[in-house]
Formats: structure tokens, C-alpha cells, sequence
């Protein structure tokens, strides 16, 4: 489960950030990476993005597709991370 908050905030980023997103006007649980929405480079720049406007630190272990495959999945991520840290 996650925040709406979270999800709306990287739904936005996402569409401010990269074009084909933008284009497709991609929905919240529409595939990433099927799509091409974001490849191995744009997966990167997420993860700079979620460390940078989350606080969060995401792992080498943690850079797998489940995390990243659409914007819901990222923030339920986000937001187990955030968890964990301030438990």
C-alpha cells in the first residue's frame, strides 16, 4: 500500500521528465518498462530523483524491475523505505 501523495508527486515528475510519458499520458499502474517509458539509464534517474526528493537510499539488491515497473510500485517502494527508516 501506498501514499496517494507519493504517487501523485512521482506521477508528476515522471510526466515533467520524460517525454514518452508525457506523450502516452501514462497512468499509474501502466507498465514502465514494457512501455519503454523508462530503460536501465532512465531507471538511474529515478532512483537519483527518489534519493534526492525522499531522502531515501536505494540499494544495488533493491535495483530490481518489481520496484520500478510502474509509478504505484515506485511509490509503494518509496514509502516501505521511508517506513523502515523512521521505524
Amino acid at each position: 500500500m501506498n501514499d496517494d501523495n507519493t504517487t501523485n508527486q512521482i506521477h508528476g515528475w515522471l510526466i515533467g521528465n520524460f517525454p514518452l510519458a508525457k506523450k502516452r499520458n501514462v497512468g499509474v499502474d501502466e507498465s514502465l518498462l514494457e512501455t519503454g517509458i523508462i530503460d536501465s539509464l532512465g531507471t538511474l534517474e529515478v532512483v537519483l530523483y527518489l534519493e534526492e526528493e525522499f531522502g531515501v537510499v536505494v540499494t544495488d539488491d533493491e535495483m530490481v524491475a518489481d520496484h520500478f515497473e510502474s509509478v504505484r510500485s515506485i511509490a509503494t517502494f518509496v514509502d516501505s523505505k521511508s517506513r523502515a527508516a523512521s521505524a
